[in-house]
């Protein structure tokens, strides 16, 4: 998205301006600041008053939402409420060197704190499941502002890491986006059947379009899957990957019509935190990431075992410190070499960090 969002500035005139108020008002931004006890959350930096981003590092909280209405409720079939299936912190380092992305399991165990709402406080909850605070602050709530404020609260509570912002994203954009970039190109080792996320796809090189890509995302039950969320969460990882490197393989500053779609699907799906509400503040931080190349960007799952009292559970271990003190002060955290076993691969993206883009002579992240 990053990349894409630097090809807003390849056009001019009168379509160039359309475009950009249309992106603009695709994004829906919510403040949660009426729900945050300032007390309680990890110090924040005294920003910069001409560049609040420049020169520290930034922590930003990603949720995959589990809509069930309108176009989502199509997909993932009508239902009451909204859930967090995927939630991942995703950390800038200070110098734009560095993007490092933790997933963090919605089945782990976990103590939560209580939280306030737009309809009044969560109580605390003890060994509950992680993505329970989500949902606890939507059904107290009944919005995406209490929803987001528990999951802040929960992973601040958790990490002592501070949030500098949000990034939620439903079904549908993730689908659009797939296919706005012509699909996404992966092997499977293994054929993989699975009649709950209407997906079947056979053993071998392909190219995923949206809706397949988003059953690979959400599926975890059927031929081929052993009905782990860890293995779910890794599996998302790797389709990142490969949307990634679909993105760097194609030019999308010389296909307009294909820049076009893919930045109205990406910020369609978005509802984000202020921070994050304009295309410039967007594009700003895009630019500032043309030093990260692409074995900088490192995705992680938090460690985890097995909880004692349910197999069907994990609970963090002690190396799980260790990432999140590292992502506090800004040292490259450590990075598991257990292989995932996804049974996913996908090309290598080309190496574009420093690149000048032929259109523009912008700097392309």
């Amino acid at each position: 998205m990053a990349l894409a969002l630097v090809g807003v500035f390849t056009f001019t005139g009168t379509a160039a301006g359309a475009l950009y108020y249309t992106l603009e008002h695709n994004i829906e931004a919510v403040n949660i600041d009426a729900l945050t006890n300032e007390d309680l959350r990890p110090a924040a930096p005294e920003p910069d008053p001409e560049d609040p981003n420049g020169g520290r590092a930034l922590n930003i909280l990603l949720i995959g939402s589990d809509a069930r209405d309108g176009e989502n409720g199509a997909i993932g079939g009508e239902a009451p409420g909204m859930r967090s299936d995927t939630t991942m912190v995703m950390h800038v380092s200070a110098d734009r060197t560095r993007v490092e992305v933790v997933s963090i399991p919605r089945d782990s165990i976990v103590d939560l704190p209580s939280c306030l709402t737009s309809n009044g406080e969560v109580p605390a909850q003890s060994k509950a499941m992680f993505n329970s605070a989500f949902a606890f602050g939507w059904d107290r709530g009944g919005d995406i502002e209490s929803a987001v404020s528990c999951t802040r609260t929960a992973i601040e509570s958790l990490t002592d890491v501070r949030m500098d912002g949000f990034m939620v994203v439903d079904f549908t954009g993730f689908e659009h986006m797939v296919d706005a970039i012509g699909g996404v190109p992966i092997t499977l080792d293994a054929p993989i059947n699975a009649p709950l996320a209407d997906l079947d796809l056979p053993a071998g090189e392909q190219v995923l379009n949206g809706q397949q890509a988003l059953g690979l995302a959400r599926a975890r039950k059927g031929e081929g899957l052993n009905g782990s969320d860890l293995q779910r969460i890794d599996r998302q990882q790797d389709l990142l990957d490969a949307m990634a490197s679909a993105v760097l393989s194609k030019n999308l500053l010389t296909d307009t019509p294909a820049l076009i779609q893919f930045l109205s699907s990406a910020t369609s799906s978005l509802t984000v935190s202020p921070e994050f509400s304009s295309i410039p503040e967007l594009t700003g931080l895009a630019l500032s990431l043309n030093k990260v190349s692409t074995e900088n960007i490192i995705f992680e799952t938090i460690p985890i075992t097995d909880y004692p009292a349910d197999k069907n559970r994990v609970i963090w271990t002690s190396a799980a410190d260790e990432v999140w003190a590292n992502m506090k002060a800004d040292i490259p955290i450590p990075v598991s070499e257990q292989v995932s076993g996804t049974g996913i691969s996908s090309p290598e993206p080309a190496d574009t960090a420093g690149e000048t883009a032929d259109t523009t002579g912008v700097v392309v992240p």
